[in-house]
């Protein structure tokens, strides 16, 4: 065993460790005691209709985070979006693109004239055609400067390149670019870009937010904020994707979508049969949920959850002292012990490994070495300590501020980002946590560009378009805000460019991969873990599945209840 590894596992056998295991046996008992509690199932509703013996019953989910307005440009907005609106085409899970609303498509010669057959006879729920000038108006709306219409997903990737979007036939849309940009499919199967009424869009953003319409299997019925969203099942539903296991109305009558921000309270919402489905299992009880529930898993692509380090400024405009940074808490053992092994370390910290360019020998990037901080910052000037022993250059100390709130990261991780703190002490970092609630993180606080070194953030994508996103530096006076790392390479630039104009795999691939390598190589970005979505359900609920859009939302459409396995 290693001098790093030494220091590694007696941190992790001290008393942050002795905590966590008691939290945990605390969780454990709590959870045991809740598994004795005798539960109702869920009601089972009947019809006179063909399938009968799967229609009718109330899901009863149990979910995480409530967001603000119920789309939008965050994943918690997109699981809720995905239940009422549909795309024009559906992701599979490897990754070939399928009909949705688009029945068919083709693609000019030059690649940038997309021509697309929407689907006949199809409405929003409050009775406006779905046609070619809805799906325009849509991608127009995304597109434009009007803040009621402006998707915040859309725009980052599609706005350098996008012209027009027009309906050149009641069922035929035709979208126009100024150059090609592959991954263009990809970004229409997101959630976040399911097709919203036009009509309904005139009321604006505030109504809109609250009472959503599109034509998808469940209609909004209510949102009581700060405890639940109902929706109701569509009997009109005729435009179910490719992906989808049934065409025509969803099963069930009602999801009853319930928000349960603390883990221990959702999940022993299943123990006690007040759910039929929760989201996001806690460490503790995987091992548990495993053996009593079907347990869904996807990890989602783009980016991993990671550290973004603040390169615009010291300490971090400094390679030498990112990378010191990368190497001076052992992230691994941080991660695993956080999450009692449940969830997955991620060292690559540019790509997430469900990505199809993923280079997998990047996963060990930057591993625990503490010799190697201590050569690299001495190397870097900062070769001073105080009294605390923290490193000091021109008399100013080291000090790294991590920002990161319960949006990003899971509950378990913020005893990963103590770890983190308490070792890289060692190398001389005064690393101080900011912790900030969902309110006011969405409000800019401790984002600010003078308020941390460290911000904990992930951005999820098919692959690794999520490039353009990150790493598109500022230009003309425009400041990119999805990049808070503040990391400007012009040649990483263009390497990304080149990757979304071709339409090779191969090539495409080899250029992504070359951008990865450098993201790696330069650390604006340090790995910490994967982003997944979990499900857990009763075994008399069937069929529920993750969509492979991006995000892995629940899709309760061809879910129903078995009487059989009812309790």
């Amino acid at each position: 065993m290693s001098l790093s590894d030494t220091q590694s596992s007696a941190f992790l056998a001290g008393q942050p460790h002795a905590y966590r295991k008691q939290k945990a046996a605390a969780i454990a008992i709590a959870l045991s005691t809740l598994s004795q509690i005798a539960y109702a199932p869920s009601t089972f509703a009947q019809d006179g209709s063909s399938d009968s013996t799967r229609r009718g019953g109330i899901i009863r989910y149990g979910h995480f985070q409530e967001p603000p307005c119920l789309f939008g440009g965050w994943v918690q907005q997109w699981y809720l979006q995905r239940q009422y609106s549909d795309n024009l085409v559906a992701r599979t899970k490897d990754g070939e693109i399928v009909p949705w609303l688009a029945t068919s498509w083709t693609i000019s010669d030059d690649k940038k004239v997309y021509t697309f057959e929407i689907k006949p006879n199809v409405k929003f729920t409050d009775g406006t055609p779905l046609d070619a000038q809805a799906v325009a108006d849509n991608i127009n709306g995304w597109l434009s400067t009007n803040p009621d219409l402006r998707n915040p997903t859309a725009a980052p990737y599609l706005s350098d390149n996008f012209e027009s979007a027009a309906a050149i036939a009641p069922a035929t849309l035709r979208l126009t670019l100024k150059a090609p940009f592959q991954p263009l499919l990809n970004v229409l199967a997101q959630s976040s870009q399911g097709i919203l009424s036009p009509t309904a869009l005139k009321r604006g953003l505030a109504v809109n937010c609250e009472n959503p319409v599109g034509s998808g299997p469940f209609i909004v019925q209510k949102w009581n904020r700060g405890k639940e969203v109902i929706f109701r099942r569509n009997p009109d539903y005729n435009s179910a994707p490719a992906t989808a296991k049934h065409q025509g109305p969803a099963y069930v009558d009602v999801i009853q979508w319930k928000f349960f921000p603390d883990q221990t309270v959702r999940y022993g919402s299943l123990l006690t049969g007040e759910s039929d489905a929760a989201y996001d299992v806690p460490a503790v009880a995987w091992k548990d949920a495993n053996s009593r529930f079907t347990v869904l898993r996807h990890i989602t692509g783009g980016t991993p959850l990671r550290l973004a380090l603040y390169t615009a400024r010291s300490p971090f405009d400094d390679l030498l002292v990112r990378q010191a940074f990368a190497y001076a808490a052992d992230r691994k053992a941080a991660v695993e012990s956080s999450f009692l092994g449940s969830l997955p370390f991620e060292g690559n910290g540019a790509l997430s490994q469900s990505s199809p360019e993923y280079i997998s020998e990047l996963a060990p990037s930057y591993r625990y070495d503490v010799g190697k901080a201590n050569q690299l910052l001495d190397q870097a000037g900062w070769a001073e300590r105080d009294s605390r022993g923290v490193r000091l250059k021109h008399g100013k100390p080291l000090v790294v501020r991590i920002s990161y709130s319960s949006s990003f990261l899971k509950p378990d991780g913020e005893q990963a980002v103590q770890v983190i703190q308490q070792q890289a002490k060692a190398a001389g970092f005064d690393v101080r946590l900011q912790p900030t609630n969902q309110a006011d993180f969405f409000a800019g606080k401790n984002l600010g560009p003078n308020d941390y070194e460290v911000v904990l953030l992930y951005w999820v994508a098919p692959g690794a378009e999520i490039f353009r996103i990150s790493w598109k530096p500022d230009l003309n006076g425009e400041l990119n805000r999805f990049n808070p790392s503040r990391y400007q390479d012009r040649a990483l630039w263009d390497i990304i460019q080149k990757a979304e104009k071709h339409f090779d795999n191969a090539e495409r691939t080899a250029l992504y991969q070359e951008a990865e390598r450098k993201i790696v190589a330069d650390a604006p970005v340090v790995g910490f873990a994967v982003l997944d979505v979990t499900l857990a359900v009763q075994a008399h609920l069937k069929d529920i599945w993750l969509d492979r859009g991006s995000v892995g939302e629940p899709v309760f459409y061809d879910s129903y209840f078995d009487k059989k396995s009812a309790p």
